[in-house]
């Protein structure tokens, strides 16, 4: 039973016996889990053990997998506005540039009434929503489906610039979210910088040797992690460690 309300989620590759596994977290402001799985789709989030337990809101990225799962989702902005400053820039296109500076209009007026609110004025919320969905049709319109070419089965590929604004008509509940909710955020940042010091970890010893020996170092390193995150004296909360390596071992 988890009582956070949001959990972002993030995954990279990592070696483990000169193999790629996946390593996964789920982080919030009071803990972190790591869990390193040989696959990267819906098994691996499930056998982490936090996805299908918990029933707030999830913040991730538009990975397919996170959606088998009974939690709610929210969308990171971050990587929303990555895409569309890609689009602006190797596309020319305006609509990109018209929705970034929406959302990055947005975020300010939630943090302007987040100590008193938990959302945002009806007004504000509906002005912004008309904003998005325009900004969505303009950039629909400036890039028509593909056709589907004779003799092809299956779904007709499309471009980079229709595929995003297509995602984000679709997914517009989510990727709002964090103005309808105020304890949901608008990105998954937090997951990100979790994640990060695992890539370090990597860049200085390499793969992990053993299956076993990259679980043990992710039970160690979420304790930590966690520990850090509630303020606890880590060398006071490092004693548990050693019970859990002894366990594991």
């Amino acid at each position: 039973m988890f009582f956070t309300v949001a959990v972002n989620s993030d995954e990279t590759g990592i070696g483990v016996n000169k193999k790629l596994h996946w390593l996964t977290v789920a982080s919030s402001p009071e803990f972190t889990c790591y869990h390193i799985h040989p696959k990267r789709g819906g098994q691996g989030l499930s056998d982490a053990g936090i996805l299908p337990e918990f029933h707030g809101i999830g913040v991730r990225d538009h990975r397919k997998a996170y959606f088998g799962f009974p939690c709610g989702h929210g969308l990171c902005n971050a990587h929303h506005l990555r895409e569309l400053k890609f689009v602006r820039e190797q596309y020319d296109q305006g609509w990109a540039k018209n929705l970034s500076d929406l959302l990055t209009e947005i975020y300010p007026e939630v943090r302007k009434v987040r100590p008193y609110q938990s959302r945002l004025p009806p007004e504000i919320i509906g002005e912004s929503g008309s904003r998005y969905d325009l900004i969505i049709n303009q950039g629909l319109s400036v890039n028509p489906p593909s056709e589907k070419k004779e003799g092809r089965r299956g779904r007709t590929e499309q471009s980079v610039p229709r595929n995003l604004p297509e995602r984000l008509r679709i997914h517009k509940p989510e990727t709002l979210r964090f103005m309808y909710d105020f304890r949901v955020p608008s990105d998954n940042n937090l997951a990100e910088r979790d994640i990060r010091m695992m890539k370090v970890k990597q860049k200085v010893s390499g793969t992990f040797r053993t299956g076993k020996g990259a679980d043990i170092f992710c039970r160690i390193r979420s304790y930590i992690s966690t520990a850090q995150k509630n303020a606890c004296n880590i060398i006071h909360a490092k004693r548990p460690t050693i019970i859990i390596y002894k366990i594991s071992a």
